[in-house]
């Protein structure tokens, strides 16, 4: 057993859920996972709770649960750079490597005062990339990146001129994130999705944690909402994959956490460990970040986590190391749910008060 921690109830959880869907209107459906090594005996340390309260459309009945599936955006990114650091270890890439060499001859890579970027750059977000490329001129802003292809991402890259010194600063680039992605793809030869299931998924049996679902799993695809709670279509990401393209569930993700806590046995565990490490500091007190994770630290707790977001949905992942001790918070709605997270992680995290949105009027 590690130090003591402050786990709220089923009760207590059960009763944050019910009035951020009931009373304050943020959502329609959200499931909540804790994992702890409180377990009862020393063969069985191992403790995991879903906590959920809602729906998964407005006009369904049936409940969301531990293997409903959610949209979990950004969180991809874990999933990303942990693919990088298994490559690394298995002698395919090293941290250092610059991206010019990966990508074809006839792409022009941003350089500056002589610096390349490297694939730690893009994992740790000191590339110099921007958020998002300025060629992105969606035709539909419910799904805003369906029509974005590598196309353009490679002409991106071949006019941009970088604003400041490679490895200067910190600054989080969805771009960056998903030409990680694209690069690790490009030189393993499989694509993305592929390379997380063998990789990731498989070795930590994920068996719910895809971009392309199948039939059975769709019959379990929560639907995503908007502020007001009204249906929003999913997202599609063919240029974007490694910076948000997944879906998971609860389940799964837990699975995760047990791996990244060292709960479980896993061929990953070691490979984990590395992606923790601080990188670098983000110029937000308190905030820094590892490969792919952002490492908090206020109330004497250090959390690692990371968040994510699309049109419909919310995702929230993380777990204080020395406590042994994760959070996954899953939600059908853009509205945030960071604050449950923390709170679960750290109490003195204040959850968030909320009014019901406001619906908007008819023009008349």
């Amino acid at each position: 057993m590690t130090t003591a921690h402050t786990v709220l109830s089923n009760d207590e959880i059960s009763t944050i859920l019910q009035q951020r869907v009931d009373q304050e209107k943020q959502s329609v459906g959200i499931v909540k996972g804790v994992i702890d090594d409180s377990g009862d005996s020393p063969t069985e340390m191992l403790c995991q709770r879903i906590i959920a309260y809602g729906h998964r459309d407005q006009t369904d009945s049936c409940p969301v649960d531990g293997n409903t599936l959610f949209e979990i955006g950004s969180t991809t990114k874990v999933f990303t750079t942990l693919v990088l650091a298994n490559l690394v270890e298995q002698g395919n890439h090293q941290l250092d490597d610059r991206i010019s060499t990966l990508l074809p001859d006839d792409v022009k890579v941003p350089t500056r005062n002589g610096q390349e970027i490297s694939l730690l750059n893009l994992a740790a977000h000191t590339s110099g990339l921007p958020r998002l490329p300025d060629n992105l001129a969606p035709a539909d802003m419910s799904n805003p990146y369906v029509d974005y292809f590598v196309e353009q991402l490679y002409a991106f890259l071949s006019s941009y001129q970088l604003p400041r010194d490679i490895g200067s600063q910190y600054e989080y680039s969805n771009l960056g994130a998903r030409l990680l992605g694209h690069l690790l793809s490009l030189k393993i030869g499989l694509d993305y999705e592929t390379l997380v299931k063998t990789q990731i998924a498989q070795p930590l049996q994920m068996d719910d944690t895809a971009i392309q679902l199948t039939a059975e799993q769709h019959t379990r695809f929560a639907t995503g909402h908007n502020r007001l709670n009204q249906p929003v279509p999913y997202w599609n990401l063919p240029a974007l994959t490694g910076a948000g393209a997944l879906r998971s569930t609860a389940n799964d993700l837990l699975k995760f956490l047990a791996a990244n806590l060292q709960l479980v046995s896993s061929p990953l565990n070691s490979i984990l460990q590395t992606t923790h490490v601080v990188q670098t500091q983000t110029g937000i007190p308190g905030l820094a970040i590892a490969l792919g994770w952002h490492v908090l630290n206020h109330y004497e707790t250090e959390i690692i986590f990371h968040d994510g977001g699309t049109g419909g949905f919310r995702s929230f992942l993380g777990f204080v190391k020395q406590q042994k001790f994760g959070v996954v918070v899953l939600s059908n709605s853009e509205n945030d749910v960071n604050d449950i997270g923390l709170h679960l992680l750290e109490p003195r995290y204040p959850l968030a008060k909320h009014h019901p949105p406001k619906q908007r009027q008819a023009p008349g």
